[in-house]
């Protein structure tokens, strides 16, 4: 971040993400009650990686369900400023973020894209558009090399019917998109920027950077996420740490009084 960049110089720069680790593809076989209804699936897809499971989060999938997502799952390496889908493009698969980062927005003419958002993996990138039956709604572009999923929805209900636990799996997983996304909406029409970006500060602290908050976005994406300009993101980081409230050290924001934080950002 140009204007701070004596205290962070690495921020502005960005964060880049360590290549993906080379798969590992293991042999699975299916049983013969689900074989039958993924034969098409089979033909074109690969075995089950076992890094495939941070998707899907926990508890640990069953060797069964491993096996039978295995057939359906298509894996797709994409480099930045490919074009995952197009918005109104017909939906048909649901979509996950393995690894790297994907921006969801608007892509204009001559190929000009307004950020909205941006997904790291492991995590859904659309998970509701090909249940609703309609096309996507954003566009989405990878920002960091990215390591995509798509999962067939045809295929996918199949599944469901089989394993009740995999059915009730998906269904957390679309509540947690509708959450997030009713969250957020909350935010920008009931919270100005200043308390915005202390909410995110205090949504990203992780156990592992003993709380602190690592950073993985560059500065356009994390303004993008926060519905403001870059500038203001600057000007904003400027007065928490005049304030005494954040320090940021490289490639993480130390948060130095949580108590200050929580209070700008619920006041």
């Amino acid at each position: 971040m140009a204007d701070i960049a004596h205290h962070a110089p690495a921020f502005d720069a960005g964060v880049f993400f360590p290549r993906p680790a080379s798969f590992e593809w293991t042999s699975a076989t299916v049983d013969t009650a689900t074989a039958p209804l993924l034969a098409r699936s089979a033909a074109r897809s690969q075995a089950w990686d076992p890094e495939w499971e941070a998707v899907f989060g926990p508890p640990r999938l069953t060797e069964a369900e491993r096996q039978a997502l295995g057939l359906l799952l298509r894996p797709r390496q994409l480099a930045v400023g490919e074009l995952v889908f197009r918005r109104g493009q017909a939906a048909s698969q649901l979509v996950a973020v393995l690894d790297g980062a994907v921006g969801l927005g608007v892509a204009g003419e001559g190929q000009a894209f307004h950020l909205e958002r941006n997904i790291h993996g492991p995590a859904w990138l659309d998970i509701s558009s090909a249940w609703v039956g309609g096309g996507h709604v954003q566009d989405a572009r990878v920002l960091l090399n990215a390591t995509v999923l798509e999962l067939p929805l045809e295929g996918l209900r199949q599944l469901l019917g089989r394993f009740p636990d995999l059915r009730e799996r998906m269904m957390r997983a679309l509540a947690q998109a509708v959450q997030n996304l009713t969250g957020a909406t909350h935010d920008l029409m009931a919270k100005d920027a200043q308390k915005r970006l202390a909410t995110w500060l205090l949504s990203q602290r992780s156990d592992a950077c003993g709380g602190d908050v690592a950073l993985k976005e560059r500065k356009r994406e994390l303004a993008a996420q926060l519905a403001i300009t870059p500038e203001t993101l600057s000007r904003l980081l400027r007065g928490l740490m005049s304030a005494g409230l954040i320090e940021v050290k490289g490639y993480s924001i130390k948060l130095l009084n949580l108590g200050a934080l929580q209070t700008l950002a619920h006041d």
